[in-house]
């Protein structure tokens, strides 16, 4: 487990692109989420890429493959909507335990392959934990503003769910990424918390935030720092954010945090904002050039990204986080 950090360290860690734009170039139909086990499924399951990690292995194991080739050092697992709360509209909540098991199992064989062929370039995991559909925080109701859809526990046991078949499906750490309620955030590093004094272990955790629009501040109403501040209470690997917005509009909020932790600090920005078709059209050139401007000025340890990229991006990343040193890390 302590690899990560001596790693860190050693050099700015790559982190993998994006698992739903890879998927969709597959144009797998309701058939092929479906897989013989769903054949007869009541609901729905196109768009569930959770569910690929059983119904198309080969698909997910193929994915974490480029990324590595294209030379991340860490991969997320297949997860994003892997607790109860978010499969439930699928009506497929009995399902979460073996979704991240299979997710975390079939991204550990890949990266145990990759670091067997390369041991000076150990790969890792990261057990992608998701923000639910649901905040805490805040009403999904205007005309009922103290009403909430989901308690602090409901979000706590979920989590924990998650967490628990995340660690038995051997990933090496944790990633409560895309947080816009801090809330939820908090719920969900309770819970790890509580499974790592349970089981007497020691797991790093990477916690990124989403700044949500031109304010600068997540949806729950935080500015960078202020979501730095409420986490601080917590051992993390690194702090940052991802999603939301491209790598150039990210940077005045890495700043923001940058020199006022002794966390690592991570990013994993879109390939720029969105087109009127809902695409990613910035190119990894343009990405990578924008991504140098933060390692220019010491700004990161991990870099990485959101929607829209693809390995093509993270291979400009890889590339460019070479040449420079990691930003200086006091936590460890």
């Amino acid at each position: 487990m302590s690899n990560i950090y001596k790693a860190l360290q050693e050099r700015i860690l790559v982190l993998d692109g994006a698992m739903g734009t890879m998927l969709q170039a597959y144009k797998f139909t309701e058939e092929d989420f479906r897989g013989e086990r769903f054949k007869e499924y009541p609901t729905p399951l196109q768009g569930n890429n959770d569910l690929l990690s059983i119904t198309q292995p080969e698909a997910i194991k193929t994915i974490h493959g480029k990324y590595f080739e294209a030379g991340a050092d860490i991969i997320e697992t297949n997860t994003f909507s892997g607790t109860t709360i978010a499969m439930a509209d699928y009506q497929l909540e009995d399902l979460v335990y073996e979704l991240n098991f299979q997710s975390a199992k079939i991204a550990k064989e890949v990266a145990d392959e990759f670091t067997a062929k390369n041991p000076q370039k150990p790969r890792f995991v990261a057990g992608s934990i998701g923000p639910t559909n649901r905040t805490a925080s805040m009403s999904p109701d205007v005309n009922d503003p103290g009403y909430r859809a989901v308690t602090f526990d409901e979000l706590r046991i979920a989590y924990k769910q998650q967490t628990e078949a995340l660690i038995e499906g051997g990933v090496d750490l944790l990633l409560v990424e895309t947080v816009f309620d801090t809330l939820n955030a908090k719920a969900a590093l309770f819970a790890i918390e509580e499974v790592k004094e349970e089981r007497n272990i020691d797991i790093p955790i990477m916690l990124s935030g989403t700044i949500t629009d031109a304010s600068g501040r997540t949806l729950s109403g935080q500015t960078a720092e202020a979501f730095l501040i409420s986490v601080s209470h917590i051992p993390l690997l690194s702090v940052g954010f991802n999603c939301a917005l491209g790598a150039n509009l990210l940077q005045p909020h890495l700043e923001a945090i940058a020199n006022k932790t002794d966390f690592a600090i991570s990013a994993h920005p879109n390939a720029g904002l969105p087109n009127a078709f809902g695409e990613y059209d910035e190119t990894p050139e343009e990405m990578g050039e924008q991504i140098e401007e933060y390692l220019k000025k010491d700004l990161i340890n991990i870099i990485g990204g959101c929607c829209g990229t693809t390995p093509e991006h993270i291979r400009v990343i890889a590339s460019i986080a070479k040449k420079y040193k990691p930003r200086l890390v006091g936590g460890f």
